[in-house]
């Protein structure tokens, strides 16, 4: 079967008679089920299953539970989800280029798929092609409810298939999807069937472009292709390849002046000095080109050297309407040259990663008006002046910020909270969601102190089979997390266990380490505070920045990373960005292994050895 087809359109529909779902930018993909293990069939017709071994795992885990509705075939679109309404593709398409077993397992380790699904074809074996799109759509939705499948978009979501809710409100969906710089979206007709192969009206993608300057640099007459460049760190760089877009008279306009104005390299090749700025459309960029690139306008007001590594990156990251930015090139850590708008892009790039974390949790920030080391203070109350979209909590008299979005969160940024504190629990929720250590050497020059100690935790969490995980601090110190099954065990209960690892530390180590509160007492030990992992206090939390002149990122990290090579100076803003896009995030499965921890057996254990 071929998959049926989208027809580009530049408007969605307003008339009745219309559903909207978020279009993700993936592999296209049809799941086939009849047996245990399912098949990935793409769009050409290929079995994807060893490429995608999540997936094929993760359907075979609820195999029992479906079982009785087989045979079914879904379409939909593989993808790795950075947002509810975005998608990576540059994640997909290099798990494509795999071929290595053990390469893909790796890859699937660090950035999992999901298959998100929108149409049912086939159901109990009867076929479904026939039917309308809205009772197709219908029986899709009571199927992943009976199965307790996400009946919407959930990128935090363990459950592998998923499906993309379609909403009669297209104005609403559209705002949601610029607003998180999604791809586009997708218009159907309510009364269309499936038709296999086909494209047609009944179908429609509406993409969002975003619209990058860029100078032009070379022609190549043998093709018919214009390339264009921006300046990084003062060096011309190629970051398109376009030639679609131009109306005839503009393709002349651009060749005559190439052939007036440039070099000619070859018989058919003209390079050209930095001279004209043109505006290209394209969806997305992959670190080296713009993907599916089309010209859009000249821009003569455009100086070359705007057109700039930097700017590319903004305006394929636009920031939200919602969200008024005040002086945006405003120095912030001025050591690393990075400015209020550059922060802001990391807050963006970092917010799938951070938002979990911030996520109905009672905000503490630390403001920096005048940028990191300078002034500073704690903002725990709303002011009056945040906008509607602000949601708050009212707790004992204080109106606390809940930052449960990427607009709320870029507010912060923009008023130059530079640090993100965090309670250990939830609003709605007395007890703790995870146990967290933090290793607090006397100062960066005993950073060592912080490894060793977090190493030895890590034996004494293997001894109890309590899975843990490792961030830094942003300052001189590492901080170890254990996720707890929730709502099960108060502060009272983990005190008993928090107060024992550190003492038995302690009893180890006397000379390295230490639970004494008073510093000058402390001598050149590294403090074990279990002290602070109580309901009311904070502690800062992953990705957040800290507001030292250094500019380091609270970050996660793989317990292989923790040796004597490990230095807090590592995590910058720019090597955090670098960082996320090439190994991920090691606190992703932080989350879902809560409910395995055995914890209830390890105070049962530590009862036992108090009573002896």
């Amino acid at each position: 079967m071929k998959p049926m087809l989208l027809s580009p359109a530049t408007e969605y529909p307003i008339e009745k008679g219309w559903l909207y779902e978020t279009k993700f930018d993936g592999f296209r993909c049809l799941l086939h089920w009849v047996e245990k293990e399912p098949q990935l069939i793409s769009r050409n017709g290929n079995n994807l299953n060893a490429q995608f071994p999540e997936i094929i795992s993760y359907c075979e885990s609820i195999y029992h539970e479906i079982k009785s509705d087989l045979p079914l075939m879904f379409d939909g679109e593989m993808v790795y989800l950075t947002n509810n309404f975005q998608s990576d593709f540059t994640q997909i398409q290099l798990r494509g280029r795999m071929r290595t077993k053990n390469v893909i397992k790796d890859h699937a380790k660090r950035f999992p798929c999901h298959l998100a699904i929108f149409d049912l074809l086939l159901y109990k074996g009867q076929n479904f092609e026939n039917k309308p799109f809205s009772y197709r759509k219908q029986k899709l939705q009571n199927l992943f409810t009976k199965l307790h499948l996400p009946i919407s978009i959930s990128y935090e979501s363990q459950d592998r298939l998923q499906m993309i809710q379609a909403i009669e409100d297209g104005k609403s969906l559209w705002n949601l999807i610029t607003t998180h710089n999604g791809e586009g979206m997708v218009a159907k007709r309510e009364s269309s069937v499936w038709e296999s192969g086909k494209r047609t009206s009944n179908w429609l993608k509406v993409k969002n472009y975003r619209y990058i300057s860029v100078c032009l640099t070379k022609y190549d007459k043998g093709n018919g292709y214009f390339h264009g460049s921006v300046f990084k760190e003062d060096q011309l760089t190629e970051v398109v390849i376009f030639r679609h877009g131009l109306t005839d008279e503009e393709e002349q306009t651009l060749l005559t002046f190439f052939q007036q104005n440039g070099e000619r390299t070859a018989p058919n090749i003209w390079q050209l000095q930095p001279s004209i700025c043109v505006e290209v459309a394209c969806i997305d960029f992959d670190g080296k080109q713009l993907r599916e690139p089309k010209f859009h306008a000249f821009n003569f007001e455009l100086e070359p050297a705007d057109c700039t590594w930097h700017s590319l990156l903004r305006k394929m990251n636009p920031l939200p309407e919602t969200i008024n930015i005040t002086h945006p090139d405003k120095p912030i850590w001025p050591n690393l040259d990075i400015n209020k708008d550059q922060y802001l892009y990391y807050l963006q790039k970092a917010a799938p990663f951070l938002l979990p974390f911030l996520k109905e949790r009672l905000l503490t920030v630390i403001r920096f008006p005048h940028g990191a080391n300078a002034e500073q203070f704690y903002q725990k109350h709303c002011p009056d002046y945040a906008p509607t979209f602000v949601n708050t909590e009212l707790v004992d008299d204080i109106n606390y910020i809940l930052c449960n979005d990427i607009e709320t969160l870029l507010w912060l940024g923009n008023q130059l909270a530079l640090e993100f504190h965090i309670p250990f629990q939830t609003r709605k929720s007395e007890n703790p969601k995870e146990i967290v250590f933090d290793l607090d050497p006397p100062s960066v020059d005993e950073f060592s102190l912080a490894i060793e100690a977090a190493l030895q935790m890590k034996a004494i969490f293997d001894q109890f089979d309590l899975q843990s995980f490792v961030k830094t601090s942003g300052g001189k110190g590492l901080q170890v997390y254990i996720p707890l099954p929730e709502q099960n065990y108060s502060y009272d209960e983990t005190r008993v266990f928090t107060e024992f690892v550190c003492r038995f530390l302690c009893e180890q180590s006397p000379k390295w380490f230490t639970t004494e509160r008073l510093k000058k007492n402390r001598g050149n030990r590294l403090y074990l505070d279990y002290i602070q992992h109580d309901e009311g206090k904070t502690i800062v939390s992953p990705y957040s920045p800290r507001g030292s002149a250094l500019g380091q990122i609270a970050t996660p990290l793989e317990w292989s990373e923790v040796t004597s090579q490990l230095t807090p100076a590592m995590f910058t803003i720019p090597a955090v960005i670098n960082r996320l896009e090439k190994i991920g995030d090691p606190f992703q499965k932080l989350r879902s292994i809560k409910e395995q921890q055995a914890f209830g057996k390890v105070l049962n254990q530590l009862s036992e050895l108090v009573a002896k």
